[in-house]
């Protein structure tokens, strides 16, 4: 049977498709509008399998507060062109405002949610048969506090959100706490949070960058004392090129390779441990100070930490918990 214009258009706004693959479909239903819509999802359903091996790098973030409650969402696809597509941006406020209603705790109860008799998770599917391109919730993050903010940045990219332990912090706080979250990423609220994994992992970091200093500043030393520059030994391809371009002659260079084996393995084999352990600790000190929230410096007024600038804006206030999400690489 022939497919009028006015089926195709009430099908395409039921589905959002191409006129084409909407023509076809009604085409292959004798313009049975409710079977044409299952098979355009599942064309979508098809598009989605079909991509499941891709990345998908790019899509839109978006960040909400509701008191105390606050979320953020990432819709992920493959393209920059199709996050920009404002059928896509729709898509991800209309699982935002989901979200948001029914205060879900995760992405899986997220995608169970129902819109019209339809889920979230075949919502997504669908879009993938829109797009030709693979779409999933790449992250759903929570915070509950007695008060929580949210901060958008203006490409879509990246959000933040931030639960703080009073009610009643002033809405401008808020969001500045969340750009500070969104510029500095750190990696807990306080060093408490830290994860025991992380601190050994830069503990073993610190350690050894503070023997390998300890030994080059011996090696330096004892080059200077042989009347060699330390700066035409500090690498082999460096030694070969000042020899090529007559800074040192060859005997300078056995001499300074015998200095620097020498005095390296007889460093290395008597390091004072406490001192290396201090220095480390040091090093682990400041590690805090870059990476946790309440102790990094405020950007706002470098003269203040985040606790601080808190603590000055309502005595005793802190934040507790804050998520991050951002598409691009930091």
């Amino acid at each position: 049977m022939a497919v009028t214009m006015a089926e195709i258009t009430k099908l395409r706004n039921l589905t959002s498709a191409g006129l084409m693959d909407c023509k076809k479909a009604l085409a292959e239903t004798d313009g049975d509008i409710e079977a044409a819509v299952e098979i355009l999802r599942k064309k979508g359903q098809a598009v989605a399998a079909k991509r499941e091996d891709r990345q998908a790098a790019e899509g839109c973030v978006i960040a909400r507060t509701d008191g105390k409650y606050a979320a953020i969402l990432a819709l992920n696809c493959e393209t920059d062109f199709v996050a920009k597509n404002a059928g896509f941006v729709a898509l991800a406020n209309q699982l935002m405002d989901l979200a948001m209603a029914n205060k879900v705790k995760n992405a899986e109860e997220l995608k169970a949610l129902t819109v019209d008799g339809r889920t979230v998770a075949d919502l997504i599917t669908e879009e993938s048969g829109k797009t030709g391109e693979k779409t999933e919730i790449g992250a759903y993050e929570v915070v509950e506090a007695p008060t929580t903010a949210a901060y958008n940045h203006f490409n879509n990219k990246l959000a933040a959100i931030v639960g703080f332990n009073l009610e009643g912090v002033d809405d401008q706080v808020g969001r500045e706490i969340c750009m500070q979250i969104a510029s500095m990423n750190p990696v807990a609220v306080a060093r408490e949070d830290v994860p025991q994994a992380t601190i050994d992992q830069e503990i073993a970091v610190a350690v050894e960058k503070t023997k390998q200093e300890q030994v080059r500043k011996a090696v330096e030393a004892a080059l200077k004392k042989a009347g060699l520059n330390p700066n035409h030994f500090d690498s082999e391809d460096h030694i070969e090129s000042n020899i090529s371009k007559g800074w040192i002659t060859e005997e300078d260079a056995a001499k300074g390779r015998e200095i620097i084996k020498t005095t390296a393995e007889a460093k290395a084999a008597n390091l004072p441990e406490a001192m290396i352990q201090n220095i480390a600790n040091g090093r682990l000190n400041k590690f805090f100070k870059e990476s946790c929230l309440m102790e990094q410096e405020y950007v706002q007024d470098s003269k203040l930490t985040v606790g601080q600038f808190l603590d000055q804006t309502k005595k005793g206030l802190v934040a507790v918990a804050f998520k991050r999400v951002n598409l691009n690489q930091d």
